[in-house]
């Protein structure tokens, strides 16, 4: 039953391994090619955006190719994904530099030229949730009789993390020696050492009734479809929080696009739902206090060493499904609550920043808004 189950991604391996080998023998590898490639999104962003931006300012000799298109999980979805496949094999064997941000199948299923670089830039900053071989046997993780077929995360060259604290967890999520996890920072976090005035006169002048106040921001994290995404609500009493906040404080709410269809998202003069236009560096920078549950955005928040509260409604039934490198109630850096009056109460008498300090010492190694620099530069001397 397993193998009929795994038998349409087997034929897909195969045939995009029969191609790949074509493109071998009919093409040559471009030594100055570097492609960025992500099923995570219809367009570079984040690490590989940083990256990208990076090579175009101070290796101008790099020629860049992009391969994005999002997976719809759809029938027509994935069989356009496997044509999309298609040219990322070709990629594969002409580039000299291959860099990606998640999963990406083709990478795992091919043997590729020997001196070509595959550099893995994780999406998520630190460790806490578990992933890739982390997670097999669970739920949502492989099988291993997928991994059989399918050695996920296999073929990566280099990765680069944040911080020596993590690279043990990379390591077993990867399948990875820790020689080839490489701390030097994660390229997107560049961003919150820059000057922001510019930002805040243009969040102002979008929004400008919200002017001399502090800004609440709440960031749930994506918990996929494995959790119930569609069924999410908001688990705390905004009209509560208004009445005990609102001259003081504004609450933005950040949803992924695949949590809104459960909430009632419409503005008041104390809550506003943030669905596009500005980035989630961008609001992070413009935030005051940062509510979240296990999204890793708050390892990139920690930069700014301002507050953070943790509201893990469901903590239980999560580790249950997910699982953590690190028990929750001790890594986090900040008071965490599971009702709306302690939630006030936490935002109302905020605690110091040293053990966010702390906590920001720890897992970013480099505190210097140089991370892209200095990966850049490390790729290319190889």
């Amino acid at each position: 039953m397993k193998k009929i189950r795994l038998l349409p991604t087997i034929i897909v391996k195969y045939f995009l391994v029969s191609l790949y080998v074509v493109f071998l023998i009919m093409f040559k590898q471009n030594e100055n090619k570097m492609t960025f490639a992500s099923y995570r999104s219809n367009k570079i962003k984040d690490n590989l955006a940083y990256l990208s931006e990076e090579m175009r300012a101070n290796y101008p000799e790099i020629k860049q190719t992009y391969l994005f298109k999002k997976l719809d999980s759809s029938l027509y979805g994935k069989l356009s994904y496997t044509f999309h496949m298609v040219k990322a094999c070709f990629h594969l064997a002409t580039s000299r530099y291959f860099v990606v941000d998640d999963y990406y199948f083709p990478i795992y299923v091919v043997k590729p030229r020997r001196d070509l670089e595959i550099i893995q830039l994780w999406h998520s900053a630190g460790a806490l949730k578990k992933f890739g071989y982390s997670t097999v046997g669970k739920s949502f993780g492989p099988s291993r009789s997928y991994l059989k077929h399918v050695p996920i995360h296999g073929n990566y060259t280099k990765a680069y993390v944040s911080s020596k604290e993590v690279i043990p967890y990379f390591s077993e999520a990867f399948n990875m020696p820790k020689e080839n996890i490489l701390p030097l920072g994660i390229p997107r976090t560049d961003y919150f050492y820059n000057d922001n005035r510019l930002l805040e006169q243009g969040f102002y002048s979008d929004f400008p009734d919200l002017k001399g106040r502090k800004i609440i921001l709440y960031a749930p994290t994506f918990r996929g479809k494995s959790h119930y995404q569609e069924a999410f609500a908001i688990p705390f009493d905004i009209d509560f929080m208004e009445k005990m906040l609102q001259e003081e404080y504004v609450l933005l709410v950040h949803l992924h696009p695949y949590m809104q269809a459960g909430v009632n998202a419409a503005d008041t003069d104390f809550s506003y739902y943030i669905k596009e236009g500005y980035t989630i560096q961008e609001l992070l920078m413009l935030t005051d206090v940062l509510i979240t549950d296990y999204s890793t955005i708050f390892f990139d928040f920690s930069i700014l060493e301002r507050p953070i509260i943790f509201f893990p409604y469901d903590l239980e039934d999560y580790k249950k499904e997910r699982d953590f490198y690190y028990e929750y109630e001790k890594l986090i850096p900040g008071p965490m609550v599971m009702d709306t009056k302690s939630l006030v109460e936490a935002i109302v008498n905020l605690p110091d920043d040293h053990e966010i300090k702390q906590f920001k010492d720890r897992f970013f190694d480099y505190q210097d808004g140089r991370a892209t620099e200095r990966i850049a530069a490390d790729i290319l001397s190889r």
